[in-house]
């Protein structure tokens, strides 16, 4: 398949093709176009234009680049096909990508798009599919895969594979099961071109197999294919029997979403949404957290107005001036330390106990807070401010960086715990709350120091 760079001129020429009717120039400018392209093309056309292409394309051009394209849009086309050109297109693709469109569809048109389509293993391999949560190992391997038994020979396992790889997009591993399918191992292609042909598939075999099983989460077979660099791993169930594989493009998509996910959760957006989505989708995802802040900011007040005769005193009116700084270093400070433990969760390379991370962030904070105090010091000296008052602001500063270091680090690793994604922990949840923390100990270090 060849592949270009869809710019706005040729977008406008297809479009133009399109409104004319003109099938025969659509075809030819389409003709043998990579399916990652044809999904750029489709997702730059409204959603009629892109219905009309999928109908006048044959299905093994436009199958896997409806399986590509953005999910809201993919609903809307497959509303204008009928049960039948659904089908047609749910054939060509495997199981797994067959799977994710067809889930899209309401229960009763879901059936009726299975009823069309012939191949009886197909739907019995999309009904198995249908069955897991998408979140889990079933939820993402399809049941495409090489498998051959330990007693077959080295020629009839060859004449297998043959048999099998027709229907198999691409041939990451050969597994070998015995005669009840469960999994034994795997076969590696050197040992099998170069054994002789009489030889049994068991004597040649590797039985080191990493596996996931079917029940497990998305993530924790993201990160054990990470981890072993592997390019497709096999999903059994407790009895150990081979039911399908996960490829490494599946995992990528788990690992883009998990990470949109999380980037919209530090951001301060609950739900995950698009730029296109309707406004009331987008105020459901936003208004929550700015709800927090608000909290937070009333908090900051109501800390603020005890203190506020400090202002009918010239000497230490200042202290007011620094309240900003104060939140903002907390906030920022805060923030720095849960990315850094919400990355080691989510990569599960948090090691080590939980007193040596303390020592570790309270070194590591008190060193940070007494370079900066000593340049807030300075500063200090520099606009005539009296050098107590500037020292009272400094050693503030540097207990409210240790505090919101600690919180930074302890509150993603409680909230992982409980069960409760750590990346909210990035977010206005730990900047609100650090925030607040470091006026109130700013105000009472100095009431302390200063005896106001």
């Amino acid at each position: 398949m060849s592949k270009v760079d869809f710019n706005n001129e040729i977008i406008d020429e297809i479009k133009n093709f399109i409104s004319a009717n003109n099938n025969k120039k659509l075809k030819e400018t389409l003709k043998d176009i990579h399916y990652a392209d044809i999904a750029e093309l489709i997702d730059n056309l409204n959603i009629d234009e892109a219905t009309y292409l999928i109908k006048l394309l044959k299905s093994d051009t436009t199958a896997d680049a409806l399986a590509e394209i953005d999910d809201e849009k993919r609903e809307k086309i497959l509303k204008n096909l009928s049960a039948k050109e659904i089908a047609e297109e749910l054939t060509e693709l495997d199981t797994d990508d067959a799977v994710d469109i067809i889930s899209e569809l309401p229960e009763e048109r879901k059936e009726r798009v299975i009823s069309q389509i012939e191949d009886d293993k197909h739907i019995e391999d999309i009904r198995e599919l249908l069955n897991y949560d998408e979140n889990t190992a079933g939820g993402l391997m399809a049941k495409e895969l090489v498998k051959v038994n330990e007693n077959l020979s080295v020629l009839k396992c060859l004449n297998e594979m043959r048999s099998q790889a027709e229907n198999v997009t691409r041939v990451h591993s050969i597994y070998v099961v015995d005669g009840k399918n469960k999994l034994k191992g795997r076969l590696s292609l050197k040992d099998l071109i170069t054994a002789n042909s009489k030889a049994k598939v068991k004597d040649i075999f590797i039985p080191n197999v990493d596996y996931v099983y079917v029940n497990e989460e998305n993530e924790e077979v993201a990160r054990k294919m990470s981890k072993y660099d592997l390019e497709a791993i096999p999903v059994i169930n407790s009895k150990k029997e081979l039911l399908g594989r996960i490829t490494i493009d599946d995992i990528v998509d788990v690992i883009k979403e998990e990470a949109e996910k999380d980037y919209q959760l530090a951001a301060g957006i609950s739900n995950d949404v698009e730029p296109d989505d309707n406004i009331l989708n987008l105020v459901k995802a936003r208004l929550p957290w700015l709800f927090l802040g608000l909290l937070g900011g009333l908090g900051s007040v109501f800390i603020l107005e005890k203190f506020e005769l400090i202002m009918e005193k010239p000497e230490l009116r200042n202290l007011f001036f620094y309240t900003p700084l104060i939140a903002a270093m907390a906030g920022n400070v805060g923030v720095q330390s849960s990315a850094i433990i919400v990355q080691g969760l989510a990569n599960n390379a948090l090691k080590g106990s939980l007193f040596n991370r303390l020592i570790k962030e309270i070194g590591l904070s008190l060193i940070n807070g007494l370079a900066l105090a000593f340049i807030l010091v300075l500063a200090g000296k520099l606009f005539d401010q009296n050098l107590i008052v500037s020292l009272t602001i400094g050693g503030s500063m540097i207990l409210v960086i240790i505090v919101a270091a600690l919180v930074g680090t302890f509150v993603p690793i409680l909230l992982d715990k409980r069960g409760i994604d750590p990346a909210i922990a990035t977010g206005p949840f730990i900047t609100t709350c650090n925030d607040i923390l470091g006026i109130f100990l700013f105000f009472y270090i100095a009431k302390f120091a200063l005896g106001f």
